[in-house]
């Protein structure tokens, strides 16, 4: 399986995304704000939230952003992951740098943060996670096709 989309970029996928990214916030925050009320603390509460918004921004995603038709697949949710953690990872270190350098409590320097998060979820979910998805790991799509276990191959060509 290709691991790099080819497909070029696409503005009403990008919108799409970012409606995702929008309700993603908007369920994260309506669980963290209901664990705080449930006593369940900062710490645990904010997981919650992220965890929940995580899921929903993968299966929105993978089947409204970018159209995924195939059958579900845990490599796909793994990448899915990966890509969170490397675009988090880039959003606190801004975040840690700006505190470092005397940036405290700032809110440009958040802004900086998930914009750069925004971007590299989106590239890192256009070109490495959802790739082969209803065909977008291919120039062509009508050459591959599974084989029954949900993994994709290369059909024969005529």
């Amino acid at each position: 399986m290709r691991m790099w989309s080819s497909l070029p970029f696409d503005c009403s996928r990008v919108l799409r995304f970012g409606a995702v990214g929008l309700l993603n916030t908007a369920l994260g925050y309506t669980v963290i704000l209901a664990g705080l009320a449930l006593g369940l603390g900062d710490i645990l509460s904010n997981a919650t939230g992220y965890a929940a918004g995580l899921v929903m921004g993968f299966f929105l995603n993978r089947n409204w952003t970018f159209g995924g038709t195939d059958e579900f697949r845990r490599g796909t949710a793994q990448r899915y992951g990966c890509v969170f953690l490397i675009a988090y990872g880039l959003n606190l270190a801004i975040v840690l740098a700006a505190r470092s350098a005397g940036l405290i409590e700032s809110p440009l320097v958040h802004l900086a943060g998930i914009c750069v998060y925004s971007i590299v979820s989106y590239l890192g979910s256009a070109h490495f996670v959802f790739v082969g998805d209803g065909g977008h790991g291919s120039a062509d799509p009508d050459s591959r096709t599974t084989d029954g276990t949900g993994r994709i191959r290369s059909r024969p060509t005529p």
